[in-house]
């Protein structure tokens, strides 16, 4: 981290060589005349693409300026450099006309530029006093050298010194023109307009020259064309992108955060001002909003390519994404100022694809590790309070458990943090984490367990117990509905859950089933003398330890009473399985009959009053009343047949049982009458098991 840190302050430090361009908040004043006489008192430096002859010239040119002044002193009317390099013979302007693209109070210092075409020396004062009229005067004295080489009659030597002359001007020019191109912002709309023709006009010198130079023949001069004036126009808006990008953040720590938040807002506001203010006045052949779109495009892009190199902590993994991926193609590139003008233009990505995968896989990695590590961490907290006796919150009345909406923060977090950067990284990071999710909830279901074993005696142990049944209700609503789990996922992942609920019902159902217990086993005791009264006790016994469950969810309160459902017909079932009645008479067993029946409807009446939803029980006793009724065994047949079609789990063994209290059939009646479930045996398997939960001998 501390090389990054080093490597944010290097860069944020950074101090270019040339002038930014600014993109002020407020309009401008027009540079002062004091300013422009600063401009103009700069020296003149000497191109570096001249031809090295060109250098040569540079003594001879100061020499003549030195004959020059001599010769006004004297006063002589005699034709010297002024009248050499006159070259304006067509085209003149009547003397104190003012240019169209002349900015205000320029007309003061046109002293030089009318009357008589101008001298050498009247070009460059004219020149360091910034006056960009001097430039068609100055290109007609190139074409009127260049035409003087091409006659002939010029030495070697002269040609050499008026060609260094024509270039230390235009050494000037080039310097006014691209000062004033440099801070555009920060000069009349005029001036600029004048400074964008002056280049204009040279490009298409360059690309007459670039044709003349295609035929035969040589000129004797060095070759100064083409001049390229709009490439260094270009090259110095890379130079003003990189020294507005790389300027330090205006307060804040230097963070990656606020780094790229400075590169990201520089970039958008100098841009919507390249947009609203240059644009109307470039011509379209500068493409001025394409050019600095690119050069800030280039720097943020060498800039987040310089820090991907680091060993990235997780956070700058992150932001470096979020940028790259969602913030600068979405907040920048298509914002609406500048969706229109940037689509053309084909930016691209601040990073290649390839590293963008590396840097997205590990991402991936860095979440789930996460994940795991803060789910752990609420699971541990959560077994904490249980073994300390924690009493769970009331909510709505009912127990609740804070742990199910913990995970489901961290698992939604950890997607929507995904889904920052793009949707398709969320749609990946919800597999990542759904793998993640049955680890955790058969870790959920080993604590559970060991907490079920271990705190019997503490006093809100049934509370928690509850509490942890009612958290199944959130994670279920979760992956059905908000995170839209495919139904082979959904059964890995409630499979836990299942056993957990389930652990939970036998756990509140234990105290209850022990009531039960010796109520059941009065049947077989008093040889079902009575029945009726002992099924009305295990009613009320029932009844009074419903409140128990009060603080369950609804739906589980159901669940649990489609429980107590079951087992009240399973252990009827068992005590009529138990070989210990044997009913000769077809009078007995339709008395047993009318009270299976009336135990069969009175179970079922009190179950579905109290929520019971297993109607799939509803035939289990009624059923077997009927069978143990009948007398005609092929009609008993037809109800084990049937029998056998609601409840697949029922076996020979579980009707051998219930036909040995009919002792009036033969062995041969016994035998056929089992052999109706060799149809079915093995046809289909149970979806609710009922007589797999009853044993016989």
């Amino acid at each position: 981290m501390l090389k990054m840190m080093t490597f944010f302050q290097g860069l944020s430090g950074h101090q270019p060589v040339r002038d930014t361009l600014d993109f002020p908040r407020s309009p401008q004043k027009l540079p002062s005349t004091s300013e422009a006489e600063s401009v103009a008192s700069m020296s003149v430096a000497s191109s570096e693409d001249l031809a090295p002859p060109l250098e040569a010239g540079t003594a001879l040119y100061r020499e003549e300026e030195k004959t020059a002044k001599k010769k006004k002193e004297k006063k002589k009317k005699s034709k010297g450099l002024a009248n050499v390099f006159c070259v304006f013979t067509k085209g003149k302007k009547k003397k104190g006309q003012l240019s169209s693209a002349e900015p205000e109070g320029a007309a003061r210092s046109r002293q030089g530029l009318d009357g008589p075409p101008p001298t050498v020396e009247e070009l460059k004062a004219a020149l360091e006093r910034g006056q960009l009229e001097a430039a068609p005067p100055l290109l007609a004295l190139e074409r009127e050298l260049a035409a003087a080489a091409a006659a002939g009659g010029a030495s070697e030597e002269e040609l050499v010194r008026r060609q260094s002359k024509v270039e230390a001007l235009y050494d000037l020019l080039r310097d006014q023109v691209l000062g004033v191109l440099r801070r555009p912002l920060e000069v009349a709309p005029e001036r600029l307009r004048q400074a964008l023709a002056v280049v204009s006009e040279q490009e298409s010198e360059d690309r007459q020259a670039a044709a003349a130079a295609a035929e035969p023949g040589t000129s004797g001069l060095a070759v100064t064309r083409p001049r390229r004036w709009l490439q260094l126009w270009r090259r110095g808006v890379a130079e003003a992108a990189e020294e507005r990008m790389g300027q330090r953040p205006a307060a804040g720590p230097e963070v990656p955060e606020s780094v790229f938040l400075h590169l990201g807002r520089t970039m958008k506001e100098d841009l919507e001002a390249v947009v609203e203010r240059l644009k109307p006045l470039f011509p379209a052949e500068f493409g001025v909003v394409a050019a600095y779109a690119e050069s800030y495009h280039q720097h943020f892009a060498a800039h987040l390519a310089a820090m991907a190199q680091f060993e990235l902590c997780e956070r700058d993994t992150y932001m470096l994404l979020v940028w790259v991926q969602n913030l600068y193609p979405n907040d920048i590139i298509n914002s609406p100022k500048l969706a229109g003008e940037l689509q053309d233009v084909g930016l691209g990505s601040l990073l290649p694809p390839r590293q963008i995968r590396l840097l997205e896989a590990t991402f991936l990695s860095n979440e789930a590790a996460n994940v795991r590590e803060l789910m752990d961490r609420a699971l541990e907290l959560e077994a904490q309070h249980w073994t300390e006796d924690v009493p769970p919150q009331r909510l709505d009345g009912h127990c609740h458990s804070e742990l199910a909406i913990d995970i489901i923060q961290i698992i939604s977090q950890a997607q929507a943090k995904a889904e920052s950067i793009t949707l398709d990284l969320g749609s990946q990071i919800k597999q990542v984490l759904l793998a993640e999710l049955p680890a955790f909830l058969r870790s959920y279901q080993r604590a559970f367990n060991e907490f079920l074993e271990r705190g019997k005696q503490l006093r809100n142990y049934r509370a928690n117990v509850i509490a942890n049944i009612n958290n199944c209700l959130s994670f279920r609503m979760s992956m059905e509905q908000k995170w839209q789990v495919p139904q082979d996922t959904l059964s890995l992942l409630l499979g836990p859950l299942g056993e957990l609920k389930s652990h939970g019902f036998d756990t509140l159902l234990q105290n209850l089933r022990e009531d039960l217990k010796p109520l059941f086993k009065r049947f077989t005791h008093t040889r079902w003398a009575a029945p009726m009264e002992t099924v009305e006790k295990i009613i009320t016994t029932v009844d009074m330890r419903l409140p128990e469950f009060s603080e369950l969810q609804d739906c589980f309160r159901e669940e649990l009473m489609e429980a107590v459902h079951l087992h009240l017909v399973k252990e009827y079932i068992i005590q009529l399985s138990k070989r210990r009645l044997v009913l000769k008479t077809a009078e007995q067993q339709q008395q047993l009959g009318g009270h299976i029946l009336a135990s069969a409807d009175t179970i079922q009446h009190f179950c579905t009053k109290h929520g019971s939803p297993a109607t799939w029980l509803q035939p289990a006793l009624p059923t077997l009343a009927e069978i143990i009724r009948l007398q005609d065994p092929s009609a008993i047949k037809i109800e084990v047949a049937t029998y056998a079609t609601c409840y697949p789990d029922f076996s020979k063994g579980h009707l051998s049982a219930i036909l040995a209290i009919k002792g009036n059939l033969s062995n041969s009646e016994v035998k056929s009458i089992r052999s109706i479930l060799d149809v079915s045996t093995g046809a289909q398997e149970p979806s609710r098991s009922l007589f797999s939960l009853i044993k016989v001998g």
